[in-house]
């Protein structure tokens, strides 16, 4: 499929496309016999009406000379990809990933066989889908073809010529087609694209976790992520990738929570409300997923006797703020409250998540040396103490009043001295 080019209103006088770095990057590579143009996804962003984000630019230029060309220009060149025919060059400390053109001459799973090429049809071909095989020129002339402009503003994602080909290329494209759908699409999936995945899911297990993981988690913050992660997991997709039950309706509570809260959406929340009822769930997860540290530890937290909340008040709500922190204390409300059925408009779960913005937990004002002047030695037992003293003190709500203190302070020492192991 092929269509003239059309200068579209909406790119022709783009401030990111006629000024700054990608106009000098364009007027670079513009010159001497050779071309260069905005391709994939900031032209359809921009299509769309949003902003265009990562700017790649294709050329047909060969990396050698893109190299070449930025050095005389005193551009900084950095060959990120040389091999397979990508240049970033740094201007502005703003990077731009240059590729030449290519063709696919064989493929085999994720890896493919190319030459270097001059044919803007077929580079646009060889791409994943409709409304990401758009390319812009200097004067905002849109290059379409496949079809892009005509899917792009139907916000229909669709696989450029035979999805099983396009998805055997390259397995990820199944959760590519879910996180483009979820973040630019409308409607249902496209019927023949999601019939493709479908039966390509097997083909999910070829892929790294990594890969899987930056898939997941981007889609999972997509506008229409309920809708796209119900589709995989009726599709049968998500549980070779998560490795155990997924839990659509507590994704789609979380998600409506957020933004009844006016939150950011937070895909390791969201994950969590997807994938964790206990904390096995969660260690789990990470390991399917290799999570960083810090999301292990957030999901690892949110699962921990989440259901406890359901009967929290006031006083044992701050003992858990006080044990937690503000950021694990609300995440593991919310994955409560959306485990609960997340009724928005419920009182009692506004009050929990809104807790920290209330009210701050003070710091527990015994110290050692409150224990040393009442008769105890240095060692395990001033430990024990302290401990000791701690719990009571949450127990009591907090006290600061010195008459509560120093009671709280003898008990404590009390028990400690008469218990024989101390």
């Amino acid at each position: 499929m092929s269509a003239e080019p059309i200068l579209d209103p909406v790119l022709a006088d783009a401030p990111w496309l006629v000024s700054g770095g990608t106009a000098r990057v364009l007027q670079l590579l513009n010159a001497g016999g050779e071309e260069a143009r905005v391709v994939g996804g900031a032209v359809r962003n921009a299509l769309l009406g949003l902003k265009p984000g990562d700017i790649d630019i294709a050329t047909t230029a060969l990396p050698e000379e893109v190299m070449r060309r930025a050095r005389h220009a005193g551009i900084k060149g950095v060959p990120t990809g040389i091999e397979h025919g990508t240049v970033t060059l740094v201007i502005d400390k703003h990077p731009y990933e240059v590729t030449t053109l290519r063709e696919d001459t064989e493929t085999f799973g994720r890896k493919a066989r190319v030459v270097f090429g001059r044919d803007w049809v077929k580079d646009a071909e060889r791409r994943d889908f409709t409304m990401n095989g758009l390319s812009v020129d200097a004067r905002g002339v849109v290059h379409d073809h496949v079809g892009g402009i005509a899917d792009a503003r139907a916000r229909r994602v669709r696989f450029i010529g035979d999805p099983d080909q396009r998805i055997a290329e390259d397995y990820l494209r199944i959760l590519r087609f879910f996180r483009i759908h979820a973040a630019f699409g409308a409607g249902q999936p496209d019927r023949d694209g999601y019939l493709a995945c479908i039966r390509s899911r097997a083909g999910l297990a070829h892929l790294s976790a990594e890969r899987v993981r930056m898939e997941m988690l981007k889609l999972l913050v997509a506008e229409g992520a309920a809708a796209a992660v119900l589709a995989m997991a009726e599709g049968g997709l998500l549980q070779s990738l998560i490795g155990g039950v997924a839990y659509t309706g507590p994704l789609s509570s979380m998600i409506e929570i957020e933004r009844a809260l006016g939150l950011a959406p937070s895909s390791t929340r969201r994950l969590a409300a997807l994938t964790v009822a206990v904390t096995e769930d969660a260690t789990r997860v990470a390991r399917r997923l290799r999570l960083s540290n810090a999301e292990t530890k957030a999901l690892d937290s949110m699962g921990h006797r989440w259901w406890r909340f359901a009967a929290r008040n006031g006083a044992s709500a701050r003992r858990m703020l006080y044990r937690l922190g503000p950021e694990p204390y609300h995440d593991r409300v919310l994955l409560a409250w959306a485990r609960d059925g997340g009724d928005v408009a419920s009182s009692r779960w506004r009050e929990l998540a809104g807790l920290p913005q209330r009210w701050t937990a003070p710091k527990f004002p015994l110290r050692a040396a409150d224990f040393i002047a009442r008769g105890l030695a240095e060692g395990p037992a001033l430990g024990h103490v302290l401990t000791l003293a701690e719990d009571a003190w949450l127990a009591a709500d907090f006290p600061l009043d010195k008459a509560a203190l120093a009671a709280i302070a003898d008990q404590a020492a009390s028990r400690v001295s008469r218990d024989p192991k101390a």
